[in-house]
């Protein structure tokens, strides 16, 4: 544009002195308007000489600087998650905002919210084959392998069977507020195995977490999760203590490596009646604590203890109660490397309901007077896992359970169980982790008879988030 003006100009300018020099061909001013034509001739050849040099012009634009997002990071609990294929560790409530993932991956922000979200969902398929018929052909449960005589469930013996089943896929909902005052947490789980056949709709966790006060659905203060072997049987070891209630239970860490937790939880009286037609009566709700002692480097040990109040009405012997106790040992101990042991002793009266093979009322029975007592049980359960590389690893497990019986339940009742396994699990891509396990679980009755089973499983699971 600049250059377009000057040009103008000098045209202008050439043909006034053109038309002056042509009109006064003698006029004394021509030298001077003579060096005026030479000198603006030379600015423009100047401008241009500028032009050519002279750096691209820049182009300012309004440049909004869009902050990076705040990278959040929580305070790493001192319980290492051991990845199990069946994990139980990941519901388990920790003090304060101890997490097992301090860096929360896969959580998303809430925009406007203090909230973070993640959610995920594990597909997963089991493959199996039985000896015989095990009682339950979708989970290992010893409580319901059939002993020599029984015609009930299946009976005794058969021919080999093979099953395929997805009951064990979870969905999941965990949501966290790490920098809101007083840790907030609210989780939801699911798998499908509720009553019936095929895929059923089963409840796992469902609870709120704040201010280390925990109210919902989720386990008992007398359980362990971070004490459960790696099995590839969903079901996962006879003895172990596994108990999802209703429950308000208190956190209160009290040192470095301390805590105490204290609930008050959904009862459930489990009164077996033998011949008689009696009602289940809940008349308190069952109490415990647990202290736990937790140390990175070496792992964890807690001692629990619940108390309850168990009774009955009807079938002729009145309106009865009988207190029930019981004493639960755990621990996951490392030891070499990334080796570790899991080990649980379990002993009380009346406390049958909390644990894994609870498929009948063992929780107290009639004696040869009429009265109820509660029923004396003792649960042993020892895992042990090996790493045989990054990508693959093997756990053995060993469950023991032994009821001390009345007579009034009958030849047919629940007395002892033993459950072995072992297995080989490799995880053969970043999220997906299949698994090979051999099991032998044997039932044992009051009358002494007895039944066995062998099986083979082939678990498949694929997770959302690792």
């Amino acid at each position: 544009m600049k250059q377009r003006t000057i040009s103008a100009l000098l045209t202008a300018g050439t043909l006034v002195v053109f038309t002056a020099v042509m009109a006064r061909a003698a006029d004394p001013e021509i030298e001077e308007l003579k060096a005026q034509i030479k000198a603006l001739t030379e600015r423009v050849k100047q401008l241009e000489q500028e032009k050519a040099v002279a750096p691209a012009p820049v182009v300012t634009t309004n440049v909004v600087e869009v902050p990076a997002t705040k990278e959040i990071v929580g305070h790493a609990s001192p319980i290492v998650g051991r990845g199990n294929l069946n994990d139980e560790q990941v519901a388990a409530q920790r003090p304060n905002d101890l997490t097992l993932d301090p860096k929360y991956r896969g959580y998303i922000p809430v925009p406007n919210t203090p909230a973070l979200i993640r959610f995920n969902a594990k597909p997963r398929v089991d493959v199996t084959s039985d000896s015989k018929n095990a009682g339950d052909p979708d989970r290992f449960i010893t409580a319901k392998i059939p002993v020599e005589g029984q015609t009930s469930n299946g009976g005794y013996g058969g021919p080999e069977q093979f099953n395929i089943n997805a009951r064990g896929s979870q969905l999941s909902l965990d949501v966290r507020a790490p920098e809101l005052e007083g840790n907030f947490r609210f989780y939801y789980q699911n798998d499908f195995f509720g009553s019936g056949s095929g895929m059923q709709y089963r409840l796992r966790q469902l609870y709120g977490q704040f201010y280390n006060v925990t109210a919902g659905f989720t386990y008992s203060v007398f359980e362990d999760p971070d004490a459960w072997p790696d099995t590839v049987d969903y079901e996962g070891p006879n003895s172990a203590i596994f108990a999802r209630r209703a429950v308000v239970r208190y956190m209160i860490p009290f040192a470095e490596h301390w805590q105490l937790n204290i609930g008050l939880e959904q009862p459930g009286s489990e009164v077996n009646g033998g011949t008689n037609s009696i009602n289940q009566v809940n008349s308190a709700p069952d109490g415990g604590f647990n202290i736990r002692w937790e140390d990175s480097k070496l792992g964890h040990v807690q001692f629990g203890a619940i108390a309850r109040d168990i009774g009955s009405s009807g079938g002729g012997l009145g309106n009865q109660s009988v207190f029930g106790w019981g004493l639960n040992l755990s621990s996951s101990i490392n030891v070499f490397g990334k080796d570790s042991i899991q080990e649980q002793l379990t002993y009380g009266h009346g406390l049958f309901r909390y644990c894994n093979d609870d498929f009948q009322n063992n929780d107290a029975a009639f004696d040869n007077s009429g009265n109820l007592e509660a029923l004396p049980w003792f649960g042993a359960m020892v895992g042990y896992t090996h790493h045989w590389s990054d990508m693959c690893r093997s756990t053995a497990t060993f469950g023991f359970n032994n009821v001390s019986n009345e007579k009034s339940q009958g030849a047919d009742a629940y007395h002892q169980t033993y459950y072995t396994s072992l297995n080989l699990v490799c995880q053969i891509r970043k999220r997906m982790s299949v698994g090979l396990e051999g099991l032998f679980g044997q039932r044992e009755v009051q009358s002494g008879d007895s039944g066995n089973v062998w099986r083979i499983q082939l678990g498949m699971v694929y997770q959302l988030f690792d």
